[in-house]
């Protein structure tokens, strides 16, 4: 039974003017009900699209066709995310704080800060050990958010054996997990 068909029922039923029930008037409220539902249905997609923090699907990909760059993430959250700092970048975006905002629009955590060398950056992935998955598209993402005249140091961190005995007892712990890549290992570490 249609949600607005019911509605329309309780709208006309103070009136006793109409029988509602096993009429043709019930076969035309039920009609137009199920063609209320389907309109209220598309308005809510409608509606949930056109919010970066709401989009799902549609609205996402029509933000990333406005963008040079697509955001190098598979969560959605994330992209969210990315999307809406690629967004806010403008043409006071220079100061350290909204550089680093506007990383997030490579859809992983990067971090910039300054180094005693006037002109010259350094950009770290503190969450990512080694090189991050997709740095090529996160590398021109970044170089097309920075001023063109600084240069950009890009740092990286390893799994150290300190670190892999903090996260596992034995090496024991490490075999019980399935077979597993270095780089899915150090992916496990933080």
């Amino acid at each position: 039974m249609s949600e607005y068909a019911e509605y329309l029922r309780a709208l006309l039923r103070p009136l006793r003017v109409y029988e509602l029930e096993g009429t043709a008037n019930n076969a035309e409220l039920e009609a137009e009900g199920q063609a209320l539902d389907g309109l209220g249905a598309e308005l809510e997609e409608i509606q949930r699209e056109m919010l970066v923090s709401t989009a799902e699907d549609r609205g996402l990909e029509a933000i990333e066709c406005l963008l040079a760059r697509r955001p190098v993430t598979n969560s959605l959250e994330m992209r969210r995310a990315a999307l809406a700092a690629l967004l806010r970048i403008g043409g006071d975006s220079f100061t350290l704080v909204a550089i680093n905002d506007n990383l997030k629009g490579c859809g992983l955590n990067a971090v910039a800060s300054e180094t005693d060398t006037p002109g010259v950056v350094e950009v770290r992935f503190p969450d990512v050990p080694g090189i991050p998955d997709g740095f090529e598209e996160m590398r021109e993402i970044i170089e097309s958010i920075l001023p063109a005249h600084v240069l950009i140091n890009y740092i990286y961190w390893l799994v150290t054996w300190a670190k892999m005995e903090e996260r596992f007892d034995t090496w024991g712990d490490i075999e019980a997990i399935s077979p597993v890549t270095w780089e899915e290992l150090e992916k496990m570490v933080k």
